[in-house]
């Protein structure tokens, strides 16, 4: 197929059946940024709302700029992959302090921003600007990696390196945005992981197709097992209270809050030291139902355990005592969150 029909016919199929609504569909730069980065490993459906309660409580980049790292991790919470919230609090005030507000227009400069890639720059100059700059996404690879019957996974050097060459030679002349829209759209309604074949508008051009690899392409990616960790976290209570701690800058929900934790799972003695370690004192405490989560590179199995405490203890650096009302406004963890919503329901 030539690459100039492809896109062509790629462009009339967005117009008829893409997705036209959404509510970053905008050309303002500020929201194609913010939602290219809560799209990164995110489904549209999660990120609308998480995007429309972001956009309204930080509407322009000088306002996220001034913003504290704890309070734009408050709207983030519950996204994931919360390095994203912390580059995108950074790369706000590069902009705010360091470009006078104004937002680069070339994808290499947006490359130099922390946490953009090569791909989430090209989307947010096409978009705004209409600069002619392909995408890579995975929706993107599944599509050209059918088409052209590329038998490899999604992460292959040699077939990313080729995928690339093709996607840059499909590029149109014109209607930059549409087509980009309709690549990311192709592959997320229709060209999915099981394709929908039969109402493929590229039915005859299609490789894997023709040799019935379909399913096949691209190939999975190498499975590795992933180490479990066990952790025991320590819901301590008193009236409307809770103590939480807050991560350190480092590992997983780094400058979140969450629950005190302890590596393994403890015993009843072992909590009794613990806490009394902390200054106070136990009135009753409970297990709670364990249940996993899983990042990344490991799967942490988290052990609650309910502590009625008879007091506060003494102030300790980095842990807080916060009132029921106020939890929904503190960054919390998604499985933290939702644990905590469960004991105080």
């Amino acid at each position: 197929m030539q690459t100039k029909q492809f896109s062509t016919k790629l462009i009339q199929w967005q117009k008829e059946n893409g997705r036209h609504h959404l509510p970053w569909q905008v050309k303002d730069p500020y929201a194609r940024w913010v939602s290219e980065i809560m799209l990164q490993q995110t489904q549209v459906s999660t990120v609308i709302e998480y995007f429309e309660r972001f956009m309204s409580r930080f509407p322009t980049v000088q306002s996220l700029a001034c913003a504290t790292e704890d309070e734009v991790m408050q709207y983030w919470s519950g996204l994931g992959y919360y390095s994203r919230a912390r580059n995108l609090h950074k790369t706000a005030q590069i902009i705010v302090n360091e470009n006078f507000g104004v937002f680069p227009k070339e994808r290499t400069e947006w490359e130099a921003l922390p946490g953009i890639g090569r791909s989430t720059a090209a989307a947010i100059v096409a978009f705004s600007f209409g600069a002619k700059e392909t995408i890579l996404d995975g929706n993107v690879k599944r599509v050209l990696m059918r088409l052209h019957g590329i038998d490899a996974r999604a992460d292959d050097k040699d077939a990313v390196k080729r995928l690339w060459a093709l996607a840059e030679d499909c590029l149109p002349d014109e209607n930059i945005d549409v087509y980009i829209q309709g690549l990311m759209d192709f592959g997320a309604t229709l060209c999915t992981k099981h394709p929908k074949c039969l109402t493929c508008i590229f039915q005859k051009e299609c490789k894997a197709l023709e040799a019935g690899l379909q399913e096949q392409i691209p190939r999975p990616k190498k499975r590795l097992d992933r180490p479990v960790k066990e952790r025991t976290f320590l819901l301590l209570w008193l009236d409307n209270e809770c103590l939480l701690q807050k991560r350190a800058e480092k590992g997983v929900w780094k400058g979140l809050f969450s629950l005190p934790q302890k590596e393994g799972i403890l015993t009843e003695q072992q909590i009794e030291v613990a806490v009394r370690a902390m200054g106070m004192t136990i009135k009753n405490m409970r297990p709670l139902e364990s249940f996993s989560h899983d990042f990344s590179h490991y799967r942490l199995i988290l052990h609650p355990v309910a502590i009625r405490v008879q007091d506060k203890g003494e102030s300790i650096a980095n842990q807080r005592w916060v009132s029921l009302s106020e939890l929904p406004d503190i960054g919390l963890p998604a499985p933290i969150r939702g644990l905590l919503e469960r004991f105080f329901a």
